[in-house]
């Protein structure tokens, strides 16, 4: 009997508290802002160095450039420029070492799709990916 009085007093004492949980698809997750999350990519700014392909520890990013049309310019630019996100591990490995800041982490996390064929995004769908880039990339 006195362990259910005790149980009770803790169930009314706590029915007045504020509800901590929250109406996650209904109302935006509002996340740090070092929170590592899927990559934005600005493709003007890229200059093909294969930095970010040679340092990511799950080989998911593909790069691909070719020269320049401009026979004066030197360098590439870019041809293609895939992410896998099936086997990213979202380290921030690719922003940290990209000389030009081509490549930013956004707080944006939410990747979850019904075939595993479309984790494979490309150079058009993360220049799109503008929603919640960091505070600290923003332009």
């Amino acid at each position: 009997m006195k362990g259910l009085i005790k149980g009770l007093s803790y169930t009314v004492k706590n029915l007045a508290k504020e509800n901590v949980t929250t109406s996650y698809p209904d109302v935006p997750m509002m996340m740090p802002d070092r929170f590592r999350g899927i990559q934005k990519f600005y493709p003007e700014k890229c200059i093909v160095c294969n930095q970010c392909a040679a340092i990511c520890p799950t080989d998911c990013i593909l790069l691909t450039g070719k020269p320049h049309p401009d026979p004066a310019k030197k360098g590439k630019i870019i041809d293609t420029y895939d992410i896998n996100f099936e086997i990213c591990i979202l380290c921030d490995l690719c922003t940290e070492v990209c000389p030009t800041e081509a490549i930013v982490m956004t707080n944006n996390f939410e990747l979850a799709e019904y075939s595993r064929d479309e984790l494979f995004k490309n150079l058009e769908w993360l220049d799109e990916n503008d929603n919640n880039v960091r505070k600290e990339n923003k332009a």
